[in-house]
C-alpha cells in the first residue's frame, strides 16, 4: 500500500563525499521499497564555479569524483542482483561546469596514447540550467556564440563494493558499477548491479546535466543532483555485468580497455541474458542480437571504456524479466502525496 511507503533524505557533507568503492562503513541502511532523496556533488566537489577557476589549482587531486554513501542495503548479499530504480534526478543548482584538461579526453594524447602534439589547454566552460525551461545554455569561450541544448539529468557514477575486500576508485568502472558515464542511467530506468559483499554498499555520485555519448573531452556539464531512487533485491539472481532496463529496452554494459572488449563484454552478456530469458541457445539468440540489437557508447575517456548492447523488449514476447522489478518499481508514487512527503 503507497500509504506505507517510507520517503527518506539524505544530504552529505563535502567531507563525507568518498573516492573508492569499497573501504567505508555505510552511512545508513536503505530498506527495500524505502524511497530515498540524496543530495550528489559534482565531480569537483563543488570547487569549480567559473570560467577562472582552473581544476588543477581550486580541486585536491586525487580527490575527484565523490559519491554520496555507501548505503547498506537490507536482505542483500553476494549472489545476488541490486536493482536500483531512478525515480528523479534533478540538478540542485542553476548552474553547471564542463573542462577540458592537457592530459585527458578522447581527442588528445594521453599518458597511455602518447603523441608529439602539444597538450590541449586547460579551459572551463559555466553552463547555466534553466529547470522551468528544460535548457542548459552553452556559452562559447572566444565568441558571441550560445545555444541552448536539451536539460538531459543523469548519474554518472553508481555502484556496490567491488568483491575481495577491494576499494577501487570512484574514477574507473567494472563489474560493480562505477564511473559508467552513460546517458541511459536518467529518470524511469533501473539499474542492475551484482551483489559481492554483505548489504552491497551502494553509492552514487557525479551528476550530468548533460553529456553527449562518448563524453569525448572527458568531462560532461558537471552539477550537484537531487536524486531519487528506490531499491530491490533480486536473491539467488546473478548479474555478471551492470545491465540496465527501461520501458522499452534491456541493456547489458561492458567497461574495459581497449574499447572493442567492453563492446564483447556488453554483447557477450546480452546473448546469455536474451538465452536465459527466451530459452533460445547461444547462437540463436546471438542471431538475433546481430539483427535487431542495439550497440551504443557510454564513454571513451575514463581508465576504462563504456559500452552499452541493447534489445528492445517488445521482441521478447511479454517475457517476465528480472521477476518484473522494473515494472513493480516504476510503479512507486512519485511525488510523494500530499502528507506523504520525507521525513
Amino acid at each position: 500500500m503507497t500509504e506505507n511507503l517510507v520517503y527518506d533524505t539524505y544530504q552529505p557533507t563535502l567531507n563525507e563525499l568518498r573516492y573508492t568503492f569499497g573501504g567505508h562503513e555505510p552511512v545508513r541502511g536503505l530498506k527495500p521499497g524505502e524511497v530515498l532523496t540524496l543530495y550528489t556533488e559534482d565531480c569537483f566537489g563543488a570547487a569549480v564555479h567559473g570560467i577562472d577557476d582552473l581544476p588543477s589549482k581550486v580541486c585536491e587531486m586525487p580527490y575527484l569524483n565523490g559519491v554520496t554513501g555507501p548505503f547498506f542495503v537490507a536482505g542483500a548479499e553476494p549472489g545476488d542482483t541490486l536493482a536500483v530504480h531512478f525515480l528523479d534526478i534533478e540538478p540542485a543548482r542553476d548552474w553547471g561546469v564542463s573542462a577540458t584538461f592537457p592530459h585527458f579526453g578522447a581527442l588528445t594524447s594521453t599518458h597511455t596514447t602518447a603523441t608529439l602534439q602539444a597538450p590541449l589547454e586547460e579551459r572551463v566552460w559555466r553552463y547555466d540550467i534553466d529547470t522551468a525551461a528544460r535548457i542548459v545554455r552553452f556559452q562559447a569561450r572566444n565568441s558571441d556564440f550560445s545555444i541552448d541544448l536539451p536539460l538531459a539529468p543523469m548519474q554518472g557514477t553508481v555502484g556496490v563494493a567491488p568483491a575481495g575486500g577491494q576499494a577501487l576508485s570512484t574514477i574507473t568502472s567494472d563489474v560493480h558499477g562505477g564511473n559508467l558515464d552513460t546517458p541511459e542511467i536518467r529518470a524511469g530506468v533501473t539499474l542492475y548491479l551484482p551483489v559481492a559483499v554483505h548489504g552491497a554498499l551502494l553509492a552514487l555520485g557525479d551528476g550530468h546535466a548533460r553529456q553527449g555519448r562518448g563524453e569525448v573531452s572527458g568531462v560532461a556539464v558537471e552539477t550537484a543532483m537531487r536524486t531519487t531512487i528506490t531499491v530491490d533485491v533480486l536473491k539467488g539472481v546473478t548479474t555478471s555485468t551492470p545491465r540496465i532496463e527501461t520501458d522499452d529496452m534491456l541493456m547489458s554494459i561492458g567497461c574495459a580497455r581497449p574499447l572493442e572488449d567492453a563492446a564483447r563484454t556488453a554483447g557477450a552478456d546480452m546473448v546469455a541474458w536474451i538465452a536465459e530469458l527466451t530459452g533460445l541457445d547461444t547462437l540463436d539468440a546471438y542471431q538475433l542480437i546481430a539483427q535487431a540489437g542495439d550497440t551504443t557508447v557510454g564513454n571513451v575517456v575514463d581508465p576504462a571504456y563504456t559500452m552499452l548492447a541493447g534489445m528492445p523488449k517488445r521482441l521478447l514476447g511479454g517475457t517476465v524479466i528480472q521477476q518484473g522489478v522494473h515494472d513493480r518499481l516504476r510503479s512507486t508514487p512519485w511525488p510523494p502525496a500530499p502528507g506523504g512527503g520525507a521525513s
